[in-house]
């Protein structure tokens, strides 16, 4: 009996060829793919006339956020902020401003001026993030294009090209063009039989040629996407050279970098706020910023009958809140050491996830070296500690830039980023990115650096929650624990992202407004 190509079959080949790029092009022209509903913001209702008081511990964008909607529907927010400043782990480093990190306090020595900035925290909006991207639109915060993926950029391991980096373009045309070539002649036509009824063996051939640039005979000869070697204008176009498939699969490229930005979160358009990611908690602070109190760290939290107790401590003083709810986006690592009557399984729930040890490094470039190889925006790969090095989307064409020198987020990796001196991690960001750019160094200058497991109040990036954690905790920490609920993207499915913030202080304040309409009726 013929072997049947099924659609899930086609898929899979189409995925390894082209990632999900590739596969959402094709399961778009079959009518798979589900049409995306666009999420509103919450619609409370006012209180016509009653008094409630929340405390929101945390002034992060899941706070801020929670404090802008529920003022808007007449209730009395009161933001505890243990930081020196508003924005969580949105944080936009500038000139002069203190990186407090336990152990390493940093003041920024970038020059100043306004394009001169890094987003430590936050740094990329994905165009599906519908909740965030609707407050900027809201709130008149202007967005610019975030570029995430250049063709441009390099590409650098040490088992691939003897070190040396080449072009992410290059890359990608040769591994396409091979994988593709294979497919086309592993497909024969008694193969594509009744599932694939609609495709014959000469449409599905010309995808293939199409997707992977190949010569008529179906073989991989070079491709103009990987760049030309000259000519082009005045002069023919000649290809560049071809890598051979057994050396590209040497590098680790292919295992996840390759189709990085087809992730559902790194597809293009990517948006950045003109000015700096803090644009939008500085947005959020004309609105509510009366409400926020910095440097006022909870010691307590107590539910009670009727109402819900904070205690706090600021400026060397012991304070008291008493309030009808309390949204808490403090880490939930970090709310385990507070004094609370919380019940057993909800403690159990806040221990639950794990923290992230995501570490940026950025420099102030003297030069905009990078444009001159034609670079603007995106970043460069290596398979070295740093993983990734970023190239400003903004800002193009003046003399100076801010460039990330490294962007580490695995937790192995960040450990021991984390564990070094200051002085020693920027060695070893430098030398690393020697292997990418040779005159690196000599451009490079002011040099900051952002563990954010080391990070006072934070002590971790996203929460990392495995799946028997979730399946065991994660509804309960997303329901209240008396008038006490907690908030942030660590109360999502969508760890690390701004959305995920703004949808869990949705869920909760949508959870205290269900409340209060029950009282009224």
């Amino acid at each position: 009996m013929d072997k049947v190509l099924s659609r899930r079959d086609f898929l899979n080949l189409v995925g390894a060829a082209g990632g999900s790029a590739a596969v959402f092009q094709v399961t778009t022209a079959l009518g798979m793919t589900p049409v995306i509903e666009h999420s509103v913001t919450p619609q409370l209702a006012p209180l016509a006339g009653k008094n409630r008081k929340v405390v929101i511990l945390g002034a992060g964008i899941s706070g801020l956020t929670s404090a802008y909607e529920l003022s808007k529907a007449g209730y009395q927010c009161i933001i505890l902020e243990a930081s020196h400043r508003p924005g969580g782990r949105n944080f936009t480093v500038r000139h002069g401003d203190f990186i407090d990190e336990i152990g390493n306090p940093q003041q920024c020595q970038f020059d100043q001026a306004p394009h001169l900035y890094m987003n430590a925290g936050a740094a990329r909006i994905p165009h599906t993030h519908h909740k965030i991207l609707s407050y900027c639109k809201e709130l008149g915060v202007e967005l610019e294009i975030f570029e995430n993926d250049n063709r441009n950029a390099w590409v650098q391991d040490p088992k691939f090209n003897q070190g040396k980096p080449v072009r992410s373009k290059e890359y990608l045309a040769d591994a396409r063009g091979f994988m593709t070539e294979l497919m086309a002649k592993s497909i024969a036509p008694e193969d594509l039989d009744k599932p694939f009824s609609e495709l014959d063996a000469g449409l599905l051939l010309d995808f293939l040629k199409s997707y992977g640039d190949l010569s008529k005979n179906h073989l991989y000869k070079g491709s103009t996407r990987a760049g030309l070697q000259s000519g082009g204008m005045l002069m023919p176009a000649i290809k560049k050279g071809v890598y051979d498939f057994s050396e590209l699969l040497k590098a680790d490229f292919w295992r996840f970098r390759m189709h990085w930005a087809e992730g559902a979160d790194q597809g293009s358009p990517l948006l950045q706020p003109v000015g700096g990611m803090d644009m939008i908690v500085k947005a959020f602070m004309k609105k509510v910023g009366h409400q926020v109190t910095t440097g006022a760290q909870v010691r307590s939290i107590m539910n009670r009958s009727e109402s819900i107790a904070v205690e706090y401590e600021h400026e060397g003083k012991r304070k008291q809140v008493e309030a009808d709810y309390c949204l808490n986006s403090i880490p939930t690592h970090l709310v385990t050491g507070l004094i609370h009557n919380f019940p057993t399984r909800y403690v159990e729930g806040l221990k639950a996830p794990g923290r992230g040890k995501l570490t940026k490094i950025g420099f102030q470039a003297n030069e905009r070296f990078w444009e001159k190889q034609s670079i603007y925006g995106g970043f460069s790969w290596t398979n070295q500690d740093i993983q990734q090095i970023w190239y400003p989307s903004h800002g193009i064409h003046k003399k100076k830039g801010i460039i990330l020198g490294a962007y580490v987020f695995g937790n192995k990796n960040g450990q021991m980023w984390g564990e070094l001196k200051h002085e020693d991690r920027i060695e070893k960001a430098l030398s690393q990115g020697e292997q990418v750019h040779p005159d690196y160094r000599k451009h490079l200058s002011a040099g900051v650096t952002v563990p954010w497991h080391r990070m006072n109040h934070m002590l971790g990036c996203d929460s990392h929650w495995s799946q028997q954690a979730r399946n065991s905790h994660f509804k309960t920490l997303q329901q209240a624990s008396g008038r006490h609920f907690m908030i942030g993207d660590q109360i999502s499915y969508h760890a690390a992202w701004q959305e995920g913030a703004v949808s869990s202080a949705h869920f909760a304040i949508n959870e205290i407004d269900q409340r209060e309409r029950v009282k009224t009726s």
